[in-house]
């Protein structure tokens, strides 16, 4: 990677990855149960609906996490383990209703009853055993890669920390639209499908600025993303 656009992006980072700029953000949502004290489950099912949720306007996401957890009392693990669920066809976010709220409310229940952490889970194993979707290798899984951001990345800044037994190496760039427009643009990567070979490209370029933690260029290109809007 040339060493202008490296400096250019560290510093971008730097700025960008601090809690101001995101307290209107889903994230808000599992970091305000997490300095409540909180459960991990509490906290794991909060970022498992939050992240569901977040695709629109922000204010409509933030809006929509916060009516949702209303509707469970803010006592997520509670209402999960209790069993009676809003189940209706009203939208609880955009094309998401409330019937399937109640279906991954159902499998994190079955989950739950086994298992302590959704920690154990992989990318896909969290698409099919938690969201109930089919397998997809060539998926993005844009939701749960940066679900597993915010639980895995440890600088104690944005995001929580709280999987501490995953490596932030491991983890793959959340590639939304703008992540992709944002990647193409500096040359991150040339590839136009938004698939999970475009995520891993991108994040393999970040490992060259920083190996132990390439998702640390979410909070880069965010960066660009407002210096360029």
């Amino acid at each position: 990677m040339d060493q202008k656009l490296a400096g250019q992006l560290r510093e971008w980072e730097r700025k960008y990855n601090d809690p101001q700029y995101f307290r209107e953000d889903p994230i808000a949502f599992p970091r305000k149960f997490a300095d409540s004290g909180a459960s991990l489950q509490d906290i794991e099912i909060s970022a498992i609906f939050s992240a569901h949720f977040a695709w629109g306007r922000r204010s409509m996401i933030v809006r929509d996490c916060a009516r949702l957890f209303d509707e469970m009392q803010w006592k997520p693990y509670e209402y999960v383990m209790g069993g009676r669920w809003r189940c209706d066809e009203g939208s609880a976010h955009r094309t998401v209703r409330w019937s399937e709220i109640a279906a991954i409310c159902g499998r994190l229940k079955g989950f739950y009853t086994a298992c302590d952490s959704l920690e154990k889970l992989s990318v896909q194993e969290i698409r099919t055993e938690i969201y109930g979707q089919k397998e997809d290798r060539h998926a993005a899984c844009k939701k749960i890669n940066m679900m597993r951001r915010w639980m895995v990345r440890r600088d104690g800044k944005v995001d929580l920390g709280l999987w501490t037994h995953t490596s932030p190496a491991s983890l793959i760039m959340p590639l939304d639209v703008h992540v992709h427009t944002q990647a193409l643009a500096l040359g991150l990567t040339c590839r136009r499908q938004a698939c999970m070979a475009t995520a891993e490209e991108i994040t393999d370029a970040f490992r060259e600025i920083w190996p132990e933690d390439p998702v640390r260029g979410d909070f880069a290109l965010f960066g660009y993303g407002v210096s360029n809007a």
